[in-house]
């Protein structure tokens, strides 16, 4: 065959080579697939290659036998490939030994697995079921970017391969071009064994690399396989300085029991404070998860107690170690089924260890209820989900970790909010139902509720309503235990015009019973028996319309308006306000029936709702929008204000309802471009103040810079006083000056700006405007590629919940491709 054939004729020499002699030559290892006419035996079903497990298929230009050895070879710049066993395999020459069962391949050898591993060679053998090998020049790429690579390896079985002067690195070691880079982590060994049934790498005089430069030796280390999810091992370790622990080095380790669970074992070591020991256990079973993690140490309370700064606690006893510990577990189970359920517990025995040991994301949201931040939450929960229904039914208690008083000169003697002072509720019932299909033409929902609260200690507002608030001493008054029951029914009905109108009448009516005991002596009664009822109708009416121009751009206008009729309010103030005492007025709850978010609270009358949304689109994605939107009712509600604690003739409007007018609701979004991105929204009165208000942009520049800016305010109590309360460390002194006003107003920011290849700096910050403070700020130095970042920075901390005051100090971040990483994340940041 002459060396300058067409490729079509190479093409049909190979064919025919294939399906006229490489069965007869291979024997019984290798079955062309070209030649396959009879039906795979039932034990050899084909493979998604089309390949049982005893045949292959090779694409060769030269096939040829020589005594027992097999060889496919290649013209000059060809190459053989050859499938097999779900491997494909490309050489210069490929050659198989049917007496030995042994295949060789030389030159620019190429092995991919059925995963995409990749194995390089220049020199490759293998038997033929892959059990064994050796190669010279040996590199491997697994699917998650990592390289392994050596000057021999031999594959010693199926579960073992030794690799001799050899070099691993998590990280890219080609440029985007194909040139060579040094990769900005390695390790090289003497020699590396890779156990495939211990899912490890193991190392002989390994010495770690940052940047081709070495920084550290050990004789012997090992890690997880780069493809194994969880191995034991130790993770990469939290290193931190604070004013109160000093130095403190956090060692996470990671014992792997089994694919379904694992334990986290983490011990702090302090320089000036006893050790804290953190464990983590998580289980997944066939139809849930269960996670638990806690803490404990036996030691002092620490913080700053000097009230008159003489270097002296002010504390009436002194401080002795305890025991202080904190558990924080959650579990969900799903089974087959409309049922599920779940818990959450939560707790720890001092409300500021959380803060003095800087436990990592102590709040988070798990289970059917969130305990709001600072607010740990305990529960037993179980749902029912079908297609029309729903049903909750639940049981949890709350644990507060919030600042009531806060003591500007010794933050270690901040008076927390009184777990007795929240309610225990048990049980919390939720359920929904609808028909399957319409009635009356429309959407029929029914729901009902129950609740019962149990609370110790006495809350006055805004828990009580302003008329049943003593006026005198509370001290020994118990906290009002309520139960209540809600019905509703609501229906409606969407009808749309030819022109595009559409109308949606609605009736929603609802019955509630309450039980309330333990009412203030004032009232004459101990407990009361309470129902009351509201049905309300109206019409919900918008008119979408759209105008294209000529440039591709089009602007859409949403009008929308609603006219709802109710009976009058019946707010008895023997009923406390416990879940209605929160309302976010923006556009999603503007045009509800029902815009308190509970059922406590209700509105009745007359109320006209309109609102415009205008949304402009153009050049391929980038949009503007803006909603404008607001409620007038016939008559004021002073049943919607709210009183000052301990003040109850002073009262305020927290929700923006009371008055005839409601507060304008204003919400916009931008996207000029897909770097930039910004969201807004803010409630203004009819003076044209600001009541709350969030506005946050994003940003981001050349590759990987990115900024973020969030602007928050709450001016909801417009009521600025001091309110004097006892200091329970000093009883005969002057009382504490405590803030009674509930406004805030935050600005945050941060930022990542590389300033030279991956190198750059980060900068975060909370700025409370209220108290003219910087509450948290970081700034850092960064290195980050594909594979390694590392931050470098200084950090303080001012919030007014750490015990020791400011604390500020040096941090180190560390997050490695395929070990891990350590660090804060957004949930950590504390207002």
């Amino acid at each position: 065959m002459q060396r300058d054939r067409s490729v079509l004729n190479r093409r049909g020499l190979r064919l025919r080579l294939l399906a006229g002699t490489a069965a007869i030559l291979l024997g019984p290892w290798v079955t062309v697939a070209a030649a396959r006419a009879q039906a795979p035996t039932p034990d050899a079903v084909a493979g998604p290659d089309g390949l049982t497990p005893q045949a292959a298929y090779f694409d060769a230009d030269i096939l040829g036998r020589q005594g027992d050895v097999v060889t496919a070879d290649s013209y000059p710049g060809g190459r053989v490939m050859a499938r097999f066993q779900q491997h494909t395999l490309r050489a210069d020459t490929v050659t198989y030994d049917l007496a030995q069962g042994l295949a060789t391949a030389s030159g620019n050898a190429q092995l991919v697995d059925p995963d995409g591993n990749v194995v390089f060679a220049s020199l490759l053998e293998l038997n033929s079921d892959l059990k064994a090998g050796i190669a010279v020049d040996f590199a491997t790429r697994t699917t998650n970017g990592a390289s392994l690579m050596a000057a021999t390896a031999v594959r010693r079985s199926a579960t073992v391969n030794e690799l001799n002067y050899a070099i691993f690195t998590p990280c890219p070691v080609c440029n985007a071009d194909g040139s060579t880079r040094t990769p900005t982590i390695s390790i090289q060994a003497e020699q590396v064994i890779q156990d495939e049934t211990l899912r490890a790498i193991l190392y002989r005089n390994a010495v770690f690399k940052v940047g081709g430069v070495p920084v550290f030796y050990l004789p012997v280390f090992a890690h997880p396989d780069p493809t194994v999810e969880r191995a034991s091992g130790f993770l990469v370790p939290l290193i931190n300085y604070d004013a109160g622990r000093g130095l403190s080095y956090e060692q996470p380790y990671l014992i792997v029991v089994s694919p379904s669970e694992d334990w986290q074992i983490s011990p702090q070591i302090n320089a000036r404070v006893a050790p804290l020991l953190n464990a983590q256990w998580r289980r997944r079973f066939t139809d849930g998860t269960v996670i638990a993690r806690g803490g404990y140490t036996y030691a002092q309370n620490f913080g700053d107690f000097d009230i008159d700064g003489d270097g002296i606690d002010d504390t009436i006893a002194p401080l002795a170690e305890e025991h202080r510990s904190y558990l924080l577990a959650h579990g969900r189970f799903d089974p087959d089924g409309p049922w599920r359920w779940g818990f959450t517990a939560e707790r720890t025995s001092d409300k500021t260890l959380f803060d003095r040991y800087d436990v990592v994301s102590p709040y988070q949201d798990n289970g059917l209820y969130y305990g709001d931040q600072r607010r740990l939450i305990s529960q037993l929960y179980a749902e029912r989900q079908t297609d029309r229904s729903y049903l909750s039914v639940a049981a949890f208690s709350l644990q507060s970790l919030r600042v009531a008083v806060a003591n500007q000169d010794a933050p270690g003697l901040n008076i927390f909010e009184s777990d007795n002072s929240l309610p225990l509720v048990a049980p919390l019932i939720d359920a929904r139902w609808e028909p399957a299909g319409p009635m009356f033409g429309g959407r029929l929902r029914l729901h009902g509720s129950a609740v019962a609260l149990f609370r110790d200690t006495y809350v006055g507002g805004p828990v009580l309503r302003p008329d049943v608030i003593p006026t005198g001493s509370t001290l020994g008054l118990p906290g009002i235990d309520s139960r209540r029951i809600s019905g509703q029914a609501e229906w409606r009905r969407i009808v749309t015009t030819a022109a595009g109108l559409r109308w949606e009448p609605f009736i929603d009516v609802r019955a509630d019973i309450y039980s309330v005991a333990d009412l203030p002596p004032m009232m004459g009664v101990d407990s009361a028996t309470i129902t009351r009822s509201r049905a309300t109708a109206g019409l919900d009416v918008s008119y979408p319309l759209i105008r294209r121009f000529a440039d591709g751009t089009d602007l859409v206008l949403e009008p929308v308006g609603q006219l709802s009729l109710s009976t009058h309010t019946d707010l008895d103030p023997r009923i406390p306000n416990e879940d209605s005492q929160t309302l976010e007025l923006d556009e999603s709850s503007l045009f509800r029936v029902d815009r308190f978010p509970g059922q406590d609270l209700y509105e009745g009358g007359l109320r006209l709702t309109a609102g415009t949304r205008a949304t402009l689109n153009w050049d391929g994605g980038r949009q503007a929008s803006l909603f404008i939107g607001r409620s007038l009712r016939f008559e004021e509600e002073p049943a919607f204000l709210t009183p000052v604690p301990d003040a109850p003739a002073q009262r305020y409007d927290p929700s923006g309802l009371a008055a005839k007018s409601s507060d304008w609701v204003v919400q916009g979004s931008f996207t000029p471009s897909d770097r930039i991105r910004g969201w807004g929204h803010a409630t203004i009165d009819s003076s044209g103040s600001i009541r709350r208000a969030e506005l946050t942009m994003d940003g981001r520049w050349g590759r990987r810079n990115q900024g973020s800016l969030t602007y928050i305010v709450d001016r909801s109590d417009p009521l600025r006083q001091l309110n004097p309360y006892p200091n329970p460390f000093d009883p005969a002194g002057p009382p504490i000056q405590q803030s009674l006003n509930r406004n805030y107003e935050f600005v945050q920011l941060a930022v990542q700006q590389f300033i030279q290849g991956n190198w750059g700096v980060t900068a975060t910050g909370i700025v409370d405007l209220e108290r003219d403070l910087i509450t948290r700020s970081e700034v850092g130095l960064l290195f980050d590629d594909d594979c390694f970042r590392f931050e470098l920075g200084f950090r303080r901390d001012n919030t007014r919940v750490r015990p020791s005051g400011p604390s500020e100090g040096i941090y180190v971040r560390l997050n490695l491709a395929t070990f891990g990483g350590s660090g804060y994340g957004p949930s950590d940041r504390r207002w």
